[in-house]
């Protein structure tokens, strides 16, 4: 997923940047509301982090600002506020889960895997797709009982076409969702990821779609 971290301190911001990343996701990181709404306003998001308290203002009102506009993007609340009626002003302000601080990294990735895939669609963590058994929440594929091993990028990269498995994604999608605004992109990479895919799955799991782009080719 792309995911867009709101976090001024910079101790935190960078643990849970670098987790998240690890995890395989693409994170764009905002120390401040007015940097959240413009990479909003540039970039699609499949979920923000979003801290409460920052320097130009506070999270809650940022956050029903953004729901009154309609914007649907998951969000998970990461605060100090431990009170139960800041949890619940969160929760009614539109957030979609509320982690309190200090926490660990690891429920942080659990909890990010629960509201993705309640966007989806699909809460169970397991799926199949054509002859492959995928599991969302360990990021592992298996055919015949026999585990795929996946790099990173590879795994996100077959993650997009798992969430929209009947459109078709253009390069500049994938390259989107794979890659943040800082990140140097060589010309052919998504070519070659597919092309890797393809070598270790299947050459008819990604269907090439000329001139447009490419989409999930299992049924």
């Amino acid at each position: 997923m792309r995911i867009l971290l709101v976090e001024d301190n910079e101790v935190l911001g960078n643990a849970v940047a670098d987790h998240v990343a690890d995890d395989g996701h693409t994170i764009d990181r905002a120390r401040r509301l007015s940097e959240a709404a413009d990479a909003l306003a540039v970039a699609a998001y499949d979920l923000i982090l979003l801290d409460l308290m920052l320097p130009d203002g506070l999270g809650i009102p940022f956050l029903r600002g953004r729901r009154a506009r309609g914007d649907t993007t998951p969000v998970i609340i990461l605060t100090a506020l431990d009170q139960i009626t800041e949890r619940i002003d969160g929760l009614n302000a539109g957030a979609d889960d509320y982690v309190v601080k200090p926490f660990d990294l690891a429920e942080l990735s659990a909890r990010i895997g629960s509201v993705a895939r309640r966007y989806s669609g699909n809460p169970n963590p397991l799926i199949r797709v054509g002859p492959f058994e995928v599991d969302l929440a360990a990021r592992s594929i298996r055919r015949e009982g026999r585990p795929i091993p996946l790099t990173a990028r590879e795994w996100v990269l077959f993650e997009a076409f798992l969430s929209r498995p009947n459109q078709v994604l253009s390069k500049a999608q994938l390259e989107e969702r794979l890659w943040s605004f800082d990140a140097e992109v060589e010309s052919n990479a998504i070519e070659v990821y597919v092309s890797r895919l393809r070598r270790k799955l299947d050459h008819t799991v990604i269907e090439t779609v000329r001139g447009l782009g490419y989409k999930l080719g299992c049924p």
